[in-house]
């Protein structure tokens, strides 16, 4: 009775949305800088984690400790995604994503347990934010090789200009993930606020990195009595602004081509075309709220949650477009499976 409700195809679609949520909440425990709100870890202030009374959870504390019990959550979630994965699906590969999916979780959460003992050191707290963006894309390509989509999809079908689609997909991929890399050095490098000015960088479009520039810099920010950055903070709080610009601007590119050939794009490719195209603007608009409203927490939040949504869409856009006979999960020729049930 409950398989009509509980499926692998829905299950996997729950361990992703999940994801989601985890990152959000990630995202929000940076942004109230409650990273070391509980000192210890695996366990609370010396308690079991699971037993840790909820009328504790006051202030920041309750930021780091549900960031906890949904990483725990997620890696249950995971651990019956890979078992299920197992026994139910035929090809190789997707049993092997389900495991890669587990093998990711396990070492996110020791790497979270890290940024703790050690006091969030930037290459581990940064690692953590990228493991997450990545952990997503398994997820996600493992929700849709459980799809109807792609059960249904006759891949000898696919058109020339999907394949474009796909190339350019390819691209924005590459470049998406690369600006999260960035973004995540940037957070944790407190260099968020680095530039306070929005469009401009310090009062120029175009800045030079200098003892002058570093001066106007932090004499805004001790008027608001936030502390001084360094040459380094504001050299990456530049390059994540030219990044996104980057982005923009290959997505321009690529809604160009997408237009001449629209009328030949399947209505599911159009879909994943919006799809990232809505994500991207929302992104951009957070990013620039972000800075404006001096890191609001929510805003920020959903910028990082936005991004990895944005991640996402275009990975989707990338399997919907694949062009070739084999299945874009695994790369091998696809044969009918029980996997899809």
């Amino acid at each position: 009775m409950i398989s009509k409700f509980i499926n692998l195809r829905t299950y996997s679609k729950f361990v992703s949305f999940s994801v989601l949520v985890l990152i959000f909440y990630g995202a929000l425990v940076k942004s109230h800088e409650a990273g070391l709100a509980v000192p210890d870890w695996p366990t609370s202030f010396g308690e079991n984690m699971f037993l840790f009374h909820p009328s504790k959870w006051i202030g920041i504390i309750y930021y780091e400790h549900v960031h906890r019990l949904i990483a725990s959550f997620i890696g249950l979630l995971t651990l019956i995604l890979a078992m299920w994965l197992w026994v139910k699906e035929e090809r190789t590969t997707v049993k092997l994503l389900g495991f890669f999916a587990l093998f990711l979780v396990i070492i996110q959460g020791v790497l979270g347990g890290l940024t703790v003992i050690y006091k969030l050191p930037l290459v581990v707290s940064a690692s953590h934010g990228v493991l997450a963006q990545t952990f997503l894309c398994i997820t996600l390509m493992i929700a849709y090789s459980q799809s109807r989509e792609w059960s249904e999809r006759d891949q000898s079908r696919v058109r020339g200009a999907e394949s474009e689609v796909f190339s350019w997909a390819i691209v924005l991929l590459g470049l998406v993930f690369m600006q999260l890399i960035v973004g995540a050095v940037m957070r944790h490098l407190e260099a968020g606020l680095a530039v306070l000015d929005f469009p401009r960088m310090a009062g120029a479009f175009f800045p030079t990195i200098n003892s002058d520039m570093l001066a106007l810099i932090n004499n805004k920010r001790s008027a608001l009595n936030m502390p001084a950055v360094d040459a380094m903070q504001v050299a990456i709080h530049i390059l994540h602004r030219v990044g996104a610009l980057i982005v923009f601007v290959a997505t321009c590119g690529f809604l160009v081509v997408a237009k001449g050939k629209w009328a030949e794009l399947s209505p599911r490719v159009r879909m994943a075309v919006h799809l990232y195209v809505f994500a991207l603007l929302a992104q951009i608009s957070l990013g620039i709220f972000s800075v404006l409203s001096l890191r609001e927490p929510v805003l920020t939040s959903l910028h990082v949650v936005t991004g990895a949504a944005l991640l996402g869409s275009t990975l989707l856009m990338a399997m919907r477009t694949y062009s070739g006979v084999k299945d874009p999960v695994t790369f091998k020729s696809r044969q009918p499976t029980a996997g899809v049930s």
